[in-house]
């Protein structure tokens, strides 16, 4: 049910006619497991914590190192070498300590993918490698569960929903990965600090409105490119 404190913190979004008493128990009832907390991870994981997401998971193995920073604001310098999962559970615990936040500091894999991605409504894919991905993808078409899927790459940006109430999956937009020597990365390419955050926030608002039965990008991957404002929207 929806408390006092419920009205008090979340009053705002309840006053919109799309959301109201309804939208936002559906939020707190919702359970929500984030795969990354890195760039794309940080706001993804702020904006549901904030919004009152009731049930939030998190995975991660990775440790926090200082190139890190410009883009992955859940952290700071007194955080290098320290768990992302832990870490990032610390400071989403004081954001809103009215929900529950459970950090999986493993990394995915086939072996445990089910077993992490089982418990939870929406699956919202965070991370920065192809392999996980389609392992991520694969394992929702298995459990039946929601995808909300981001990437970025320099000023570059894109976002789906799969496997959505009989929607298209990624394998149906791209059957294989590409070959790991094709595929461009952060680390060699570079990546401006703010467009995870445009990106992760935009993967945020998606999956608000999935939880809350709102129209969703269906069988439709959106290109985002932050130098020149383009989009596109190109329907699969």
């Amino acid at each position: 049910m929806i408390t006092i404190n419920d009205y008090l913190r979340y009053g705002k979004p309840m006053l919109l006619p799309e959301v109201g008493e309804n939208g936002q128990l559906k939020l707190k009832n919702a359970k929500v497991l984030v795969i990354g907390a890195g760039g794309l991870g940080c706001p993804i994981l702020q904006y549901l914590t904030a919004s009152g997401v009731g049930t939030l998971g998190l995975v991660d193995f990775d440790k926090v190192a200082l190139h890190n920073l410009h883009r992955q604001i859940l952290y700071t310098e007194n955080s290098i070498e320290s768990s992302k999962a832990i870490t990032a559970k610390t400071v989403l615990d004081t954001l809103n300590p009215h929900i529950e936040v459970h950090a999986f500091e493993e990394k995915l894999t086939l072996e445990n993918a089910e077993r992490i991605l089982i418990d939870f409504d929406v699956i919202v894919d965070g991370c920065d490698n192809f392999a996980t991905r389609y392992l991520v993808n694969d394992t929702c078409v298995k459990l039946g569960k929601p995808l909300v899927y981001g990437s970025i790459l320099k000023f570059e940006g894109q976002m789906a929903v799969f496997n959505n109430k009989g929607s298209k999956n990624l394998r149906d937009l791209f059957p294989q990965p590409p070959n790991p020597e094709d595929v461009p990365n952060c680390s060699v390419n570079g990546v401006l600090g703010t467009l995870p955050g445009i990106i992760g926030t935009m993967m945020a608002h998606e999956t608000l409105k999935l939880i809350m039965d709102l129209p969703t990008l269906e069988n439709e991957l959106v290109f985002f490119n932050t130098l020149n404002w383009s989009y596109i929207k190109l329907k699969f």
